[in-house]
């Protein structure tokens, strides 16, 4: 039986674990010529059945039914619950990258009846992060075999939709109308299609237009979210102007506002100072929240640039929030200046920012980050900052922070609760 392994590795990535040929099998003692081995060894399969559906007329589809095992299988004499037996040894194996060449070997030996079982036993095993490489692997050979025996026992027997999203990308990267279909069929109610995430993943790298359409036929929710965020990659790939132009066309404001947010984050790593200019004439609910982490990155790489682009920033949210991501990355080399910069634009300090100076700061310059607390506007939460951050510093230097706490005018509460911490 010969199956995918492109859409394996595609499958990894769905359930957030790297793929089978990359990362996660390199952990163990192997080398990289072992690496590279299974790469070649997935690149041989791919191929293989390439050249297998261009000998049929070259149609993607096939006969489940008369699915035999792939010639080369390990399949021989054994029964069933020898190779279920013989599962179990490789599952159990300790080094990640012979535990998946051999599983790989193992798959091929399956013909398109004896999935569910092999899968059912699986699972028996226990689902660890690290056989969850394995997992995909086989639930991607037999979405590539007969993907609704594959849906039909994943949507029956699984509860989180990983399994379910793994076998529909797998079967959207050879027959996306059909995985559509079966989605749709599936799915009852206004509510987003949780099925719909996974194909959209799938065709993100090879059909953009379509799973656009997809995505844009997905109401607001945590579906359409994922979706968005699987396509973001393959997007940029094509390019700061492609994504956002892509960005503009999409017709629900909402989808759009957050497709700047996640997009801006994403490509201020490269270009901080058109990011920021961008997402600036482009503000929303979702993106304003993006500003902070955009003028973190603009800060990495050009302070004073991205000081002069603050300046320009009429009074409100957004102000705030770049302001915000300044003072975050000053404050982690020099909570001086960073202290320096909240009270030169007071207007624009909000608690949240105060919380990201200390958090930042404290380690390095305890006196510093202590004498902002005072700006919480909120007296119970800075009350609180007042505690914790205390306790901590005399815990780590009680003479200097005795000394701080000597010369503070801090609230009565707070003096009575440092006064007890040694007193339960």
């Amino acid at each position: 039986m010969k199956w995918n392994a492109t859409s394996v590795s595609a499958a990894c990535l769905a359930v957030g674990i790297g793929g089978f040929v990359a990362g996660k099998l390199t952990r163990g003692s192997a080398g990289s010529s072992e690496a590279d081995e299974l790469l070649l060894r997935a690149q041989q399969v791919s191929n293989d059945r390439i050249s297998s559906s261009s000998r049929d007329g070259g149609s993607s589809r096939r006969d489940t039914a008369s699915r035999t095992p792939r010639a080369g299988g390990d399949r021989s004499t054994t029964t069933m619950d020898e190779r279920l037996m013989k599962l179990e040894e490789i599952v159990r194996g300790e080094n990640a990258l012979d535990r998946s060449r051999a599983m790989l070997g193992w798959i091929d030996s399956l013909a398109p009846s004896e999935f569910m079982d092999a899968v059912a036993r699986f699972r028996s095993l226990g689902l660890t992060q690290e056989r969850m490489g394995e997992y995909a692997m086989l639930l991607t050979a037999w979405a590539d075999v007969d993907p609704t025996a594959a849906l039909a026992y994943t949507t029956k027997n699984t509860t989180n939709g990983i399994a379910t999203n793994t076998v529909l990308t797998a079967w959207a990267s050879r027959d996306p109308e059909s995985a559509i279909a079966w989605a749709e069929a599936n799915h009852e109610g206004e509510e987003a299609n949780p099925y719909m995430a996974g194909i959209i993943r799938s065709l993100a790298a090879t059909n953009p237009i379509r799973a656009t359409e997809l995505l844009q036929a997905l109401p607001f929710s945590g579906e359409r979210g994922e979706a968005l965020q699987a396509m973001i990659p393959h997007l940029l790939k094509q390019g700061p102007d492609a994504a956002k132009s892509w960005i503009a066309g999409l017709s629900d404001p909402r989808l759009r506002d957050g497709a700047t947010a996640r997009f801006a984050e994403q490509m201020a790593k490269t270009d901080p100072a058109g990011t920021a200019s961008w997402l600036l004439a482009n503000l929303g609910e979702a993106s304003t929240s993006s500003v902070d982490e955009v003028f973190e990155e603009y800060a990495k790489q050009d302070k004073g640039a991205a000081m002069s682009a603050f300046a320009q920033i009429p009074e409100g949210d957004a102000r705030t929030r770049a302001l915000r991501g300044l003072v975050t990355i000053e404050a982690q080399t020099d909570p001086v200046a960073a202290a320096k910069m909240m009270n030169t634009y007071p207007a624009d300090v909000d608690d949240r920012m105060v919380y990201h100076f200390i958090w930042n700061s404290f380690d390095k310059a305890p006196s510093v980050a202590a004498n902002q607390i005072a700006l919480i506007k909120n007296k119970d939460n800075r009350d609180r900052m007042y505690e914790r951050a205390l306790e901590s510093w005399l815990e780590d230097d009680q003479a200097a922070a005795q000394s701080w706490i000597n010369s503070a005018n801090l609230p009565e509460n707070v003096i009575k609760s440092l006064a007890n911490r040694n007193n339960p």
